[in-house]
């Protein structure tokens, strides 16, 4: 009872911390347009996670990724992916031609949907056994990613010019497939390292998780 108290608490600063950023986020966001498609994501998940959280709370670890993940959206919508100080940091860095920034909200695109979607398809039942679970959740990181790709092609045929600064593809030619195989390497990433943690929290709620035979070795 106490560490559930403690995790609310918790919750509810994350929560306030997230609102505030958001709000510093779209003071003098670069371009208003591209403020809305960025952070249209947390205007969704937030409600839904508030809705869901007496009858189906996630794990802590679930928590944690996708605060952060709403950090990445809120800067790149702030600045405008192709602007983000930061991303010209990592390109100096590594000697880079482009910013790079979007690459990191890709990445997160693939890593906290893949976790997200391990969590409902192990603590609802659906699915029994750690390969499909992987395969499936992988499924749906692609899923989305090509969903987003197909909104951001949308997003161009509507705005023209316009919708730049949303796609931030700065001339690559091939910045749909990369976007797109970030995704993968963040879902593959997520499985590979956090699945044992996010297997702890779901048994400690409760949940099911992988038999025991089918865990890695």
């Amino acid at each position: 009872m106490h560490n559930h108290t403690q995790r609310h608490h918790w919750l509810l600063i994350a929560l306030g911390l997230m609102l505030a950023l958001l709000a510093w986020s779209g003071v003098q966001p670069y371009d208003r347009a591209t403020w809305w498609m960025e952070i249209a994501p947390i205007l969704i998940a937030v409600p839904v996670m508030l809705l869901s959280y007496r009858r189906f709370p996630l794990s802590s670890l679930l928590y944690v990724l996708i605060f952060w993940h709403a950090v990445v959206l809120m800067v790149g919508g702030a600045y405008s992916y192709a602007r983000v100080p930061l991303g010209f940091e990592i390109a100096q860095l590594l000697g880079l031609h482009r910013n790079p920034y979007d690459k990191i909200g890709h990445f997160f695109q693939g890593l906290v949907p893949a976790l997200v979607a391990r969590e409902i398809l192990l603590r609802g039942g659906f699915v029994q056994g750690r390969k499909m679970v992987v395969f499936l959740a992988i499924c749906v990181v692609m899923a989305i990613s090509a969903t987003y790709e197909l909104i951001e092609w949308g997003a161009a045929l509507a705005m023209g010019q316009g919708a730049d600064e949303f796609l931030g593809t700065q001339g690559d030619p091939w910045d749909t497939q990369s976007d797109m195989f970030f995704a993968l390497l963040g879902s593959v990433a997520a499985l590979l390292t956090l699945t044992r943690l996010q297997d702890r929290q779901i048994a400690a709620m409760g949940g099911k998780t992988p038999p025991p035979k089918q865990r890695d070795a």
